[in-house]
């Protein structure tokens, strides 16, 4: 992959992390009325520790959804970082690029819209963008494989 295609791959990444702050901060210090408002009067939620008040299950999804997004903004600077490796495949690298930043948008989109509105048609991206996030690291193996790759001078004992 060329140095620009990487450089670029660790920006993006970098820049959902940042994002991916924020909205942590946010839901730690700002969220709660707006989940008490969307989610308060809702009945509470089934969950394996027991019914837990709609607004808390509000506000664990959107968390679910900043871990989500940090990671794989994490996973978009190791594709620009692999991409920098002798015996990388592009083409895979490129495509788990993409399939982070769908996901985030799909996963963790999908679930911030879902707790910020209550408007359930935005959880339905969440599935969708979950499985974007598992192919990008299949993808991201498949870049990185050294199967069918020659070995370097230094591979050679």
């Amino acid at each position: 992959m060329s140095n620009k295609c990487c450089r670029c791959w660790v920006t993006c990444g970098a820049v959902l992390l940042g994002l991916g702050v924020i909205a942590g901060a946010f839901a730690a210090h700002g969220l709660d009325e707006t989940l008490e408002s969307n989610h308060g009067s809702k009945p509470p939620a089934e969950t394996l520790a027991g019914k837990i008040p709609a607004a808390a299950k509000a506000l664990d999804d959107f968390r679910t959804g900043v871990r989500y997004h940090v990671w794989h903004a994490l996973g978009m600077i190791a594709v620009g970082l692999a991409g920098s490796l002798d015996g990388t495949r592009n083409w895979p690298l490129q495509a788990a690029g993409i399939s982070f930043g769908l996901g985030v948008i799909g996963f963790s989109g999908g679930l911030y819209g879902l707790t910020l509105t209550g408007n359930p048609a935005f959880g339905a991206a969440a599935p969708t963008g979950g499985t974007l996030m598992i192919i990008g690291w299949f993808l991201l193996a498949a870049g990185t494989c050294p199967c069918n790759t020659r070995p370097s001078v230094t591979d050679e004992s």
